[in-house]
């Protein structure tokens, strides 16, 4: 039974006073239950519970942060392994392209070398040739100028004979 009861029950001869001193317990008991003073044994319970809160809390972080390293660890080794592929296929492209490139310098030294004899030969026709045409000019001159000589001869005696 609460206390307003007994109020009530206690002052019924006087029905008015009872009421009002009923209803006045009603909100005195409503008004300490929903304001209820935590004691200091609640807040020794409350602390504790959350000191046991943050703790876990904490152990959670720790265990979050050592998935994390790990996690971390595992990528970086990823990164390492991925970085030892590619310089290897670096390596391996730099050698395909060098002997490439010494393929091809060797091919074009050989191909120069081809062209430079084939020069020399057209070089050594063409001065065949030269000399072929030389002495082709050397003999038409010679008859020429024996020709001419001969013309010359004749119109000096064809003169000497005139003059005669």
């Amino acid at each position: 039974m609460g206390f307003a009861v007994r109020v009530y029950e206690a002052f019924k001869d006087d029905e008015v006073k009872a009421k009002v001193l009923a209803e006045f317990i009603e909100k005195v008991e409503e008004v300490i239950s929903n304001n209820q003073v935590a004691t200091r044994q609640d807040i020794a319970l409350t602390e504790l519970k959350l000191v046991k809160e943050i703790e876990q809390t904490r152990k959670e972080i720790k265990e979050v942060e050592l998935k994390l390293t790990r996690e971390i660890e595992q990528v970086r080794g990823e990164i390492k392994e991925v970085e030892l592929k590619l310089t290897r296929e670096i390596k391996d492209i730099e050698l395909k392209l060098t002997k490439e490139i010494e393929q091809v310098r060797a091919d074009l030294t050989k191909e120069i070398e081809q062209v430079r004899a084939e020069m020399r030969v057209e070089i050594e026709k063409v001065r065949v040739e030269i000399h072929k045409v030389k002495s082709d000019i050397l003999k038409w001159l010679s008859g020429f100028f024996i020709t001419q000589t001969i013309t010359i001869i004749g119109v000096i005696v064809g003169l000497f004979k005139v003059w005669r």
